[in-house]
């Protein structure tokens, strides 16, 4: 069972990045898939997430209107679309299904 990470960066404020979440080994196939991330001296917050098998996504305040998470059930993956970042972006960003947790990756937003 493995979730991995890519897809993280540096990028200016107002520019993009999307995050793959790669899962493998999993006896279920849908992709109920949450995105967290935790900024320097914060806490872990869950940023977006979906949340059953037809791709109804939540999303915390922060991160709506600005990011988007989709599945792709054929590819086993889970994006996070970000647009317009700031630097109060900055995080190390990681998948979760169930019990199970990404390594992370590190999202920087600095001029």
């Amino acid at each position: 069972v493995q979730l991995v990470e890519s897809g993280g960066g540096l990028v200016q404020p107002g520019g993009s990045l999307r995050l793959s979440c790669a899962a493998s080994g999993f006896t279920s196939s849908d992709y109920i898939i949450s995105w967290y991330r935790q900024g320097p001296g914060k806490g872990r917050e869950l940023v977006a997430a979906i949340t059953d098998t037809r791709g109804s996504a939540h999303y915390a305040d922060s991160a709506k209107g600005r990011f988007t998470i989709i599945g792709d059930n054929g590819k086993n993956t889970v994006y996070l679309q970000m647009f317009s970042l700031k630097p109060e972006d900055t995080a190390v960003c990681c998948c979760r299904k169930g019990e199970y947790w990404g390594q992370g990756t590190q999202v920087t937003v600095s001029s």
